[in-house]
């Protein structure tokens, strides 16, 4: 298994790596939003709904996403950028408030809509995020996704290597404490090397962990609603990691998270001076 993971990522981080570094910006927003509607799919097959509930929900998902990309003119700009701006918003409180709630309780959302309405939440922020911190620096992207991979892989290693302290056995009994720790190390040397080699401020270093504890938050969120539905993986597209949604839950919490601090003096002036 390990060995069909490795393969398949040596054929998936050099094409995403061309994409992130070549395609335009509305290539790479399209692009995106391609492997978001795949998550929805996933995400709606986990609920256990209907194909044509499902079908329903991705046709939605993809005619507002294609609403936003393709938004030129005077309206449909101040759609995209309210859009972005809310929908960051939305997210933001979600893994702050709601999310921890969900997965203390462990609540078992069976109503369509509700589903629905938080598979938005999730998902539809990461694709926005995406984008707009693309359109600020591909390396900016590629540094926060870097932190959330390498924390993925460091506490899988240390987690199977030291892991005797489970971190939510009712929700992942693979996940320990040790895997935290190992993710946190890891990650401190990126951040101290990253500092060191770019001359940031060491306070990136501290900004790097929230994104870990955060995308830990996105991956026991997923694997709670895998455990509800009795599924091992969210789906199977990629082999050796499951499904797409197996691969980004990660990033699902933290880059909207990522995307609303390095626009917080937005949201500050527009929420409290306007």
């Amino acid at each position: 298994m390990l060995k069909v993971r490795i393969l398949t990522s040596m054929v998936l981080i050099p094409c995403f790596l061309a994409a992130l570094f070549l395609l335009p910006d509305i290539y790479w927003a399209l692009l995106m939003l391609v492997f978001i509607l795949i998550g929805i799919w996933e995400w709606s097959t986990m609920a256990g709904w209907s194909a044509g509930a499902r079908y329903i929900y991705l046709v939605a998902t993809a005619t507002f996403g294609l609403v936003l990309a393709f938004g030129s003119d005077a309206q449909m700009g101040y759609i995209q950028q309210h859009g972005l701006f809310w929908g960051i918003l939305a997210a933001t409180l979600f893994w702050v408030i709601l999310a921890p709630l969900w997965l203390m309780l462990r609540y078992h959302l069976k109503n369509l809509l509700s589903m629905a309405f938080a598979g938005w939440l999730v998902i539809l922020p990461t694709w926005l995020a995406l984008v707009s911190l693309r359109r600020i620096s591909p390396w900016l992207l590629l540094a926060i996704i870097a932190t959330i991979w390498l924390a993925d892989s460091a506490a899988y290693f240390a987690g199977k290597r030291f892991g005797k302290h489970k971190l939510a056995a009712q929700i992942s009994p693979g996940k320990t404490w040790e895997g935290v720790l190992g993710a946190w190390i890891a990650v401190s040397v990126y951040g101290i090397s990253l500092c060191l080699w770019l001359g940031l401020n060491p306070w990136w270093i501290v900004g790097l962990w929230g994104i870990t504890v955060i995308s830990i938050m996105g991956d026991l969120l997923e694997s709670l609603l895998k455990r509800q539905a009795g599924l091992k993986d969210s789906g199977s597209l990629l082999p050796g990691h499951g499904g797409l949604l197996d691969r980004i839950d990660g990033l699902t919490s933290a880059l909207p998270l990522a995307a609303f601090f390095i626009y917080f003096p937005l949201y500050y002036a527009m929420l409290w001076h306007e």
